[in-house]
């Protein structure tokens, strides 16, 4: 009995050592570590407040639209004998484009002027005459009206001439050949189109109620398709006389120098008109902010005893040009915000900024 008694003393020591080492292991395994239950510092790219000077700005769509634009056409009936330019050259005013066949038109000129030096003789002896009394007064008249009128038929038949040599009424930019030698033209027949480009007119609208800020010889902007982000400046020429009743609309025309002629008729224009003053703005990086349909907000990083933290604010915003927002209110110049990736930083939460990574704006405006 005493031996069992002995046994099992031994048994409970022993099974009291193994439990003690066990739970001091299991503690020690599974014990937090120091400083786990607080959030940890995120590392971040900040942005500073900037305060930038922003030139006012209206944005409007419209097209280009040549300064001068005509179908070279003839004014006299002919077959074609010479054709004198190709589709797409560029042209001075005066350039012969077209001849007509003249040689029917010549005949006839030579025999109209035979007719002109007869009466011109004609009119010459009856001068001599009429102070020896030997013609009427009356003949004399006669003589000299047949040779007005033949000099006057000369000059006609020169016109008609003249007429089938067609020429460029302007310096431009020719289209798409419309004939080929040996076609037969009838007045009003359209051979190309001739359209000037240098300068160049763009053609837009605004509403009525901006009428006021504009004015002739106001700066423009206006970029197209064909060029992505590249910009030509102009200025405003002529503003339309009255509002249109059906949009109430005003038409407005600038003109732009385009002596290279990238720019041609009918291209889609986005214009920027641009106020004569300047203003100072806040601004920070488009990706800095959330926008939201109850309010936009930024998070700031403030500055405290225990290092930097973020607070979340709410901020109204202006208008935003090349990847900048302008703030209004809620931030202040010199401020620090996050500057991307708001999703992963909480308010209140410890960050660090990484200075190496630097937000490019040509990255941030997508250009």
């Amino acid at each position: 009995m005493k031996i069992f008694v002995r046994f099992l003393v031994a048994l409970l020591l022993l099974g009291a050592i193994f439990g003690g080492i066990f739970g001091y292991k299991f503690l020690v395994q599974f014990q937090p570590p120091e400083g786990a239950g607080e959030p940890r510092p995120a590392n971040i790219t900040a942005a500073e407040v900037e305060t930038l000077e922003w030139r006012g700005q209206r944005s409007a769509v419209g097209g280009l639209t040549a300064v001068d634009r005509v179908n070279v056409s003839t004014e006299a009936a002919g077959t074609i004998d010479v054709i004198r330019f190709d589709s797409g050259d560029a042209v001075s005013e005066g350039d012969v484009l077209i001849e007509l066949d003249k040689s029917v038109d010549n005949a006839e000129l030579a025999g109209l002027e035979t007719e002109a030096e007869l009466a011109r003789i004609e009119f010459e002896r009856a001068e001599d005459l009429l102070p020896r009394r030997a013609i009427s007064q009356s003949e004399f008249d006669v003589a000299r009206a047949r040779l007005d009128s033949a000099e006057a038929a000369v000059q006609t038949q020169q016109a008609r001439i003249r007429q089938k040599t067609i020429e460029a009424p302007f310096d431009g930019l020719l289209g798409l050949r419309e004939v080929s030698v040996g076609q037969f033209l009838s007045p009003g027949s359209s051979i190309v189109e001739l359209r000037q480009l240098d300068p160049i007119y763009a053609d837009f609208t605004l509403p009525e109620r901006f009428l006021s800020d504009v004015e002739t010889g106001q700066s423009i902007r206006v970029s197209t398709g064909a060029y992505g982000d590249e910009t030509f400046e102009g200025e405003i020429t002529a503003i339309e006389s009255g509002v249109s009743p059906e949009t109430r609309s005003v038409p407005i025309r600038a003109t732009l120098e385009n002596p290279e002629g990238r720019l041609r008729p009918g291209m889609f224009a986005r214009v920027t008109i641009l106020e004569p003053m300047t203003r100072e703005v806040a601004t920070i990086p488009s990706t800095a902010v959330s926008f939201n349909t109850y309010g936009d907000f930024a998070i700031r990083i403030n500055e405290t005893d225990e290092g930097l933290t973020t607070e979340r604010v709410q901020i109204e915003t202006g208008e935003t040009r090349d990847g900048r927002v302008e703030v209004t209110q809620g931030l202040e110049p010199g401020d620090r915000v996050v500057g991307a990736g708001l999703v992963k930083v909480r308010p209140g939460q410890p960050v660090t900024i990484d200075e190496t990574m630097t937000l490019d704006p040509d990255e941030v405006s997508g250009r």
